[in-house]
Formats: structure tokens, C-alpha cells, sequence
């Protein structure tokens, strides 16, 4: 998710810092850098990468909390003390946009020999425009499908070759699949009260004829209530409200849930952690043949407009885009650009699962823009927990949110 929560890991920020503090000289450049990614992902290794080329920049690189990505850059830039580099959610790219807290890339991009917008997939660049112009760079990709265990299929006798394709049969197939005395719920999923809540509903709200603009929308609410019901059936574990996407498909990964919602970011773990026969398959719609949706995620590189050193900052976004081709292969990530073909790795299960999630893509729609987009989240993730936890029902809840989004709207 796009949108992941990651425990802050002292011992990488310490490394980021020794490793600018070795090979730093007196008369370098010296950037930073701050993104949510841990020793596993991306960010951490451009920059030790970076940091070989000795070209006289060097970076230094801090990993934050998703949670406290937007507070905490809010505060930083208000304060004079950004960064000069940050990975941003892309929903949230517009509200620092509009403030003129990021750079205008513009002219940079168009003089660029490696960031090309037309090599880039639309939503992704859409995401890093604000009022006509570039304030950012694509970092990725992603979206979510449905993971499902083959072999718990079997087992319960079901059809391993036919996951669930609509909202009716996902949930019926759940209440088959729990099985408490072994401690298996039915599907893992995030409903956490953070931007991983919004991400996983939103698609469905859509699929169901709703928007963020409408979403009290009746499809919206027949959502709302399909989630509703697999928490009060105990389909779902009940931390599903507490928990991000990361941690709930750890519960797949253990043989603790039979489906997960989750993202392509999975796929690597997937297949070194799952002990069993496991597929992907596209979101299941609300009818057959309803229109089809998904959450479009991952994070954009973005230049603070306070940095000293612009030009600096902005060979560093050149050269983190020149390694875009290694992101699924090193990553598991996929890359925000249409020019670059991710070939199979050899791996039926994790090959096969990709071709879902690059078919998926095809229907993931945008969270916003919005420069009021952490408003307008805020609204959805109340409805999702007053439903959830019996304070308000469905309809209500999604009403109380229309209401606040119509008021952030104008």
C-alpha cells in the first residue's frame, strides 16, 4: 500500500547513519532522506547504493512510522527542520503539494533524460500533480486481490480452482473455512483506523457504486455491512480492527486464515513463508459481471521545498528512478511505470500471483487526490470502526461520513 505499517527498527536507522557518517567527506553534499522502508524494502538500499557512487551527495536515511508519516513531515517542514527527501503516501501528496511544501519538479522533469512522465502508469503520475504541475516522482505500485489457501480449500471441500468471484460467495466460503478449534478464521483483512482501513474498504465502496464524494452511496453501505457480518460471525479475528495489512496476512502466512486481502508486496514473504498450496485471485465484486475495483497504493518521492540543495536532492530522485527495473526482482515492488516488463522469476505460485495483481491494476482507482485527503480518510476510517464495533450501523455510520466529507468538500 501501498499504505503498510512497519515497526520503526532502531538498528536500521543507526545503520543509515553510519553508513553516511564512513563514507561522507567534509566536502560533500550531504541529504536526507525519510521513508517508511525497512531493511527488506527499497529506500534503505538506494541510498547505500547511492552512497557507493561517490559523487560527491551523500545521504543520510531515516525510517519513520507509517502512522506518523504526515504529522510528523507537517512538523518538521513547519519547524525548518525537513528533510530534504520523503516518501509520501500517494492520497497524501496533494495536501503538502497545495501548501507548498514540495518542490516544483516541472522544469527538472522536463529536462530529464531518466524521469520520463510518459513512461509512467496515469494514476501513479496523477497522484504527483498538483495544479498542472510535477511535485514528485512515482516511488511504485500497488493494489490488493485475494490470497486463498488451496490446500484449507480441499480440506473443507471446496474447489481449489474456484475462489470466491462475489461478495455472497467470499463470505459463504469464510463461514465454511473458520474453524475455530484449530484457529482458523475464514479471511484476514485490515479494517485498522488508519489510511490501511480506507485503502481496503475504498475499492469496495466503489465496486459498489460509491466514492469517497458518495460514500453513503447504497452499494456502499451493502459493503460496509458485508464486513460488518464477517466481524460479527467471527469469520475475521477481532484485532482486524487493530491491525494493518502486513500483520493480518502474517495470520495467512501461518496457517491462521484461509483468505487474505493483502498486496503484491506479499508475494516474496508468501513464498518463503507459506507451507502450503496457495493462489491469488481479483477482488471478488458484488454481483457477476458488477464493475470491477481496487486500491491503487505505494508511495511518491517528493522534494521538500525548504532544501538547500534542489539539484542535489533531485539526481538522487534521477538515480533512485534509474533502479526501477529491480524493484520487483529485489523488492517484490512493483514499478509505477508502463516501459519496464517484470519477467517470472520461476516460481509458479509467486508468477502466477503477479499476473493477478498486473490484471488487477487495470482497475485500481486513486484514493483523492485530495489536498484535504487525511480529512476525508479520517471520516471513512470513524465509519468503518462505529460500524464494526456495533456503535452505529452501517447506513448510519457511512451517513455521519458523508456528511463530514461534504463539509471538507465545500
Amino acid at each position: 500500500m501501498g499504505i503498510r505499517k512497519y515497526a520503526v527498527i532502531g538498528a536500521l536507522a543507526l545503520a543509515g547513519v553510519s553508513m553516511f557518517g564512513l563514507s561522507a567527506k567534509a566536502e560533500d553534499v550531504k541529504l536526507t532522506v525519510w521513508s517508511l522502508d525497512r531493511d527488506i524494502q527499497p529506500a534503505p538500499h538506494l541510498v547505500a547504493d547511492f552512497n557507493k557512487l561517490n559523487n560527491g551527495i551523500q545521504i543520510e536515511y531515516r525510517q519513520i512510522q507509517f502512522d506518523d508519516v504526515v504529522s510528523e513531515a507537517m512538523r518538521a517542514y513547519s519547524t525548518g527542520q525537513a528533510p530534504d527527501i520523503i516518501a509520501i503516501d500517494n492520497p497524501e501528496h496533494a495536501l503538502f503539494s497545495s501548501r507548498g511544501a514540495f518542490l516544483d519538479l516541472t522544469d527538472m522533469i522536463s529536462k530529464s533524460t531518466v524521469i520520463k512522465p510518459e513512461n509512467y502508469f496515469p494514476g501513479p503520475l496523477k497522484s504527483v500533480e498538483w495544479d498542472g504541475k510535477y511535485y514528485g516522482v512515482p516511488k511504485a505500485t500497488n493494489t490488493i486481490a485475494l490470497y486463498y489457501n488451496k490446500d484449507m480449500f480441499k480440506a473443507k471441500g471446496l474447489d481449489p480452482n474456484k475462489p470466491p468471484q462475489t461478495w455472497d460467495e467470499l463470505v459463504e466460503d469464510a463461514r465454511k473455512l473458520t474453524d475455530p478449534a484449530a484457529n482458523v478464521y475464514g479471511l484476514a483483512f485490515s479494517a485498522k483506523a488508519n489510511e490501511e482501513g480506507t485503502f481496503q474498504f475504498l475499492p469496495w465502496a466503489q465496486m459498489g457504486g460509491g466514492s469517497y464524494e458518495n460514500i453513503n452511496s447504497e452499494g456502499a453501505v451493502k459493503a460496509l455491512t458485508v464486513w460488518k457480518t464477517i466481524m460479527d460471525e467471527k469469520l475475521a479475528s477481532p484485532d482486524t480492527l487493530t491491525r494493518g495489512q502486513w500483520d493480518s496476512t502474517g495470520t495467512f502466512n501461518s496457517g491462521n486464515a484461509a483468505m487474505a486481502i493483502s498486496g503484491p508486496w506479499e508475494l516474496d514473504r508468501m513464498s518463503q513463508e507459506a507451507k502450503f498450496d496457495w493462489g491469488v485471485t481479483l477482488l471478488p465484486v458484488p454481483t457477476e459481471g458488477a464493475e470491477r475495483s481496487s486500491a491503487m497504493g505505494d508511495f511518491n518521492w517528493a522534494i521538500f521545498a525548504s532544501t538547500k540543495h534542489p539539484e542535489e536532492a533531485f539526481k538522487a530522485l534521477e538515480y533512485f528512478a534509474s533502479q526501477d527495473d529491480k524493484m520487483f526482482k529485489n523488492y517484490g515492488q512493483l514499478p509505477a511505470r508502463s516501459d519496464i516488463s517484470i519477467p517470472e522469476t520461476g516460481q509458479a505460485l509467486k508468477d502466477a500471483g503477479l499476473k493477478v495483481f498486473l490484471e488487477q491494476l487495470k482497475y485500481a482507482k486513486p484514493r483523492g487526490p485530495h489536498p484535504e485527503w487525511p480529512k476525508i480518510s479520517k471520516a471513512i476510517q470513524d465509519a468503518i470502526q462505529a460500524a464494526l464495533t456495533g456503535q452505529s450501523s452501517p447506513k448510519d455510520a457511512l451517513d455521519q461520513a458523508a456528511e463530514k466529507i461534504k463539509a471538507v468538500l465545500g
